[in-house]
């Protein structure tokens, strides 16, 4: 165990090794101007945020990503099919419920519409897509079709909230789909799709593996878009308190049990579940729960640490670099942005569980080096786009539309498995340190730029921007994959009908 944790102390170190010193090299030019006390709380939770990613991961491989594995093929196995499908359903609310991220999205729009709806809503949805994506392998039905139709539906709800002037909603409700598929989710979904394609899938089961988050990242867009249909009146906005000293002190303490309560409340439901199902039909052995267990040890204390660091040092240096940059040039803010863009996703917890996942089902067809550099470029891309939207000040709409549609075309023309592994990359590149370290510093180019007034419109979105570039990155790998293929067989074939007959003979 302790050599497993020094490896991902090892890949910890290499992820966030690049943010930070980024951000405190900066500090050295006249572009931004920490105090000494900022850039030792930053660079103390750096190293915070070392071992908690450290100790999550280790978590995710020897629990997380076991439980959901057996849970899906467990279930699947005993042949309930319609338990399966509750199951389903109910772990997806409980947990979505759950997810720290969501909170802060029921938070911005409470005083239009109540948390507690918000929240219920977004749930069902997430629930209801991960029973449609069981069902998806049931009856082996198209993930591009699916998402084609889906997509569809979504932007003709886009049009209908449009024209009833909520227009203060389409970045909430895109990043909502981004909020909801969060570190503690992920691994857990993921692997469930693992275990329940393994069970009822058949030779395509490397393509069934991987989509769950892809649909699952509908619901929640779709149930806001629902909710801004038949809601009427201004969703406001009020600047939080980004100040270090804001964290400090007694509140440091505060901090770091409230991180801890939201974390073991998003933790318990799974927990639970995999007990209980444990003793109805799964039977695991002695070992192999103790095992579990201590992982979900991992898990917590990483988390919490991950979290507590994040909050206490990566927001309000975020928030503030953000506010210095935007008083240069432009083209040097959008630079700036693309780099903080490449180096971030690297240090998304949950990425790691995706590309080890991918390279071990694809067999090393899809290495975790090609999906690095696909998703830090699309990322990076994402977020210097963000900038210039802020910068610019027009809709998300310009964005997502043509965005979407160059998503959803490629899936025709690249190979399947592709497609699902572009289309949950979007949800995993999302995760807390996009929403809590850029997500602060593009609210601060926006506060610098266009004042308090546009941060709902114009700051957010951000979510929905890092969610959807990865899709035509990544599919881009599997497009230049098919035209190789079709030029060297292309090359090979011209060989062969070139060749004269000795040629032939003597090669035979």
């Amino acid at each position: 165990m302790l050599k497993a944790l020094l490896t991902k102390l090892k890949e910890s170190i290499v992820s966030v090794l690049p943010v930070s010193l980024i951000v405190l090299l900066l500090n050295c030019t006249p572009l931004v101007d920490f105090s000494l006390k900022e850039s030792l709380v930053f660079a103390l939770c750096s190293l915070a945020l070392i071992v908690g990613m450290a100790l999550f991961n280790l978590g995710a491989d020897i629990a997380m990503t076991p439980m959901g594995e057996q849970i899906g093929s467990g279930l699947s196995k005993t042949g309930k099919f319609k338990t399966l499908l509750l199951i389903c359903f109910i772990m997806g609310v409980f947990i979505t419920i759950a997810e720290p991220d969501l909170s802060v999205l029921a938070t911005q729009v409470k005083e239009v519409i109540d948390g507690t709806t918000l929240t219920l809503a977004i749930g069902v949805g997430v629930g209801l897509f991960l029973v449609l994506s069981v069902l998806k392998i049931v009856f082996r039905v198209s993930l591009s079709a699916l998402l084609t139709f889906f997509y569809m539906l979504l932007f003709a709800l886009v049009s209908i909230v449009v024209t009833r002037g909520n227009d203060s909603f389409l970045p909430l409700a895109f990043d909502s789909g981004g909020v909801t598929t969060g570190p503690i989710t992920v691994p857990f979904i993921m692997a469930l799709g693992v275990g329940v394609a393994a069970a009822l899938g058949d030779k395509r089961n490397r393509e069934n593996s991987f989509g769950f988050i892809a649909l699952c990242s509908i619901g929640p867009i779709l149930a806001v878009m629902f909710l801004g249909v038949f809601t009427t009146g201004e969703v406001n906005y009020s600047l939080p308190d980004y100040s270090i000293e804001s964290h400090l002190g007694e509140a440091f303490f505060t901090t770091v049990f409230h991180t801890g309560q939201e974390v073991a409340i998003a933790l318990l439901p799974i927990a639970a579940f995999f007990f209980l199902l444990q003793y109805l039909f799964m039977k695991l052995p002695k070992m192999r729960l103790l095992q579990i267990i201590v992982g979900i040890f991992y898990t917590f204390f990483g988390l919490v640490i991950f979290l507590s660091a994040v909050t206490i040092g990566f927001m309000p240096i975020g928030y503030k670099m953000g506010v210095h940059l935007a008083q240069n040039d432009p083209i040097l803010l959008v630079v700036a942005a693309f780099i903080l863009g490449l180096t971030v996703v690297l240090a998304e917890p949950a990425i790691h569980v995706l590309n080890k996942q991918v390279e071990a089902v694809t067999g090393g067809a899809v290495s975790k080096r090609s999906m690095l550099i696909a998703l830090s470029i699309g990322v990076g891309v994402s977020i210097a786009l963000s900038v210039l939207r802020v910068i610019f000040d027009f809709s998300i709409l310009y964005y997502v539309i043509p965005g979407y549609f160059i998503s959803l075309g490629l899936s025709f023309f690249v190979p399947k498995l592709y497609t699902a592994i572009a289309f949950d990359s979007g949800g995993v590149a999302s995760g807390p340190l996009t929403s809590s370290f850029i997500l602060p510093f593009l609210i601060g180019v926006c506060a610098a730029l266009q004042g308090e007034a546009k941060i709902l419109t114009d700051a957010f979105g951000l979510v929905a921007m890092v969610a959807m570039t990865p899709l035509i990155t990544i599919q881009s790998l599997g497009f230049k994959a098919v035209v190789s293929k079709h030029v060297k067989e292309k090359i090979a074939m011209k060989r062969i009908l070139e060749a004269d007959d000795k040629q032939i003979i003597n090669f035979l």
